[in-house]
């Protein structure tokens, strides 16, 4: 899951995801809030009405009959009781108090008057007056009518209960539904801009291991397929850039091998005994050199296809052929599966990698497990091992830690670049190491699919 949130799929669902339940709770605010407003407006039209019906209904009765009427009546909202004359109360202006009166028309006057805590209390509820109640705002409305005889009613507009209704279950099932299906379209809409996206990262990796691998196809929307048309070109330069590298340093090496033959039969003419060896000796350098860097001409571009290997096989078949030739090299681990490879060049890198450490570290262990980076073969020698600074720049091609010219001591510098090459073709990698216990442990690692 953490993977999944740090990749670009995981972060555009999370945005879309994000965004869009932001919109619909926005929505959803802004609709309630008109709902809310329209609701309050409705009530306070009909508290308007509804007492204005009241106020002309006791105008058209009877004083004596007025209080049954109170009693029997349904006011829902409204309270209403007799006002005596004379009493002093502070007049408020009220939006109520005018739209009653527009209601009633001239003939009834009507008076806001300045509630109390006391008056604001609901019917269900014991009227109080305590000073606690004082300090709170005061949202009823106290009117004082004078009916057309010239009677004094007091009209008290307590206010209508607006709690939020209790959530229904079939209400959070349908926003269960709906949040679900909107992370469900967040996710197929990631999915399908970032799917591009991968095919074009995956493409590039197959193109560090094989520059043949088939082009891209040209498909999805214009900008995918300008982009797809581009790596396929690009591809296309790397991979002729590449042939053509390689085939002029072939051609070189190639065509020096004819003249270094004819000097080593000329060599044999020299009479000098010590003269005819120093030359010979240089001359099975340069052959040397000229062998070598038509390797890594080949371990530039192998047209070797990828198949199948079983790699327990593969290193238990050379390992025993260099135990045959004399050289101390053991075998220990097992991998148990097979990885995807190129048989021969693998092999070369294996057989340059054990010599190496035949040659410099006087013998050659390897080991080889399967792990979570993939299928780990280690070599390790049992020689003084490298300076941590050389560690890299022994992958550089023709660099030697060893600057004498003597192929006893400081070979032609091309065998750990072959070997880098070849990992690198595989989809692997090889690092150098000094072992804790002495000796320089080469690691190649390799990808099982």
């Amino acid at each position: 899951m953490k993977n999944f949130f740090n990749s670009m799929t995981g972060r555009v669902f999370l945005v879309l995801l994000c965004g869009m339940l932001g919109a619909i709770a926005l929505t959803f605010f802004l609709s309630d809030s008109e709902r809310q407003r329209t609701i309050s407006e409705f009530r306070d039209v009909h508290q308007v009405e509804r007492a204005e019906q009241l106020t002309l209904a006791l105008d058209a009765l009877p004083g004596a009959s007025r209080e049954a009427f109170l009693k029997t009546a349904k006011r829902i909202g409204l309270r209403v009781e007799s006002a005596q004359s004379g009493t002093r109360e502070q007049v408020v202006p009220s939006d109520f108090a005018l739209a009653l009166r527009r209601h009633l028309g001239p003939d009834f006057q009507v008076t806001s008057l300045q509630p109390s805590a006391a008056d604001c209390q609901p019917p269900h509820r014991k009227r109080s007056t305590d000073n606690a109640n004082t300090g709170r705002t005061l949202n009823c409305e106290i009117t004082r009518i004078t009916l057309r005889d010239g009677s004094l009613l007091r009209m008290t507009v307590l206010p209508l209960r607006s709690g939020v209704p209790p959530l229904r279950g079939e209400f959070l099932l349908a926003l269960a539904l709906f949040v679900c299906s909107i992370g469900v379209l967040a996710y197929l809409v990631a999915r399908m801009t970032m799917r591009p996206l991968k095919q074009l990262a995956q493409a590039a990796f197959d193109l560090g291991r094989d520059l043949n691998h088939p082009p891209l196809t040209l498909a999805g929307s214009s900008e995918i397929r300008q982009a797809s048309s581009a790596f396929n070109a690009m591809q296309g330069r790397i991979r002729n850039h590449v042939q053509q590298r390689t085939q002029m340093l072939a051609a070189i090496t190639h065509d020096l091998q004819t003249p270094l033959t004819r000097l080593r039969l000329r060599l044999e003419k020299v009479t000098d005994d010590a003269l005819r060896q120093k030359l010979v000796d240089d001359l099975s350098a340069m052959q040397d050199m000229v062998r070598e860097g038509l390797e890594l001409a080949r371990s530039m571009a192998s047209a070797e296809p990828m198949q199948r290997l079983d790699l327990d096989s593969l290193l238990d078949s050379i390992c025993s052929d260099a135990t045959d030739a004399g050289q101390p090299v053991s075998l220990s681990g097992r991998l148990g599966k097979s990885v995807l490879a190129r048989p021969n060049t693998l092999r070369r890198c294996l057989i340059n990698l054990i010599d190496n450490a035949v040659k410099y570290g006087q013998s050659a262990a390897v080991n080889v497990a399967s792990e979570a980076a993939g299928a780990v073969i280690r070599i390790r020698d049992h020689g003084p091992g490298i300076a941590p600074d050389q560690l890299t720049r022994v992958f550089e091609p023709f660099y030697r830690i060893e600057t004498s010219r003597s192929r006893q001591t400081g070979g032609t510098g091309l065998g750990l670049t072959i070997a880098r090459n070849i990992a690198e073709q595989h989809g692997g990698s090889l690092t150098l190491r000094n072992h804790p216990d002495g000796g320089l442990e080469v690691i190649l690692t390799l990808p099982q699919k």
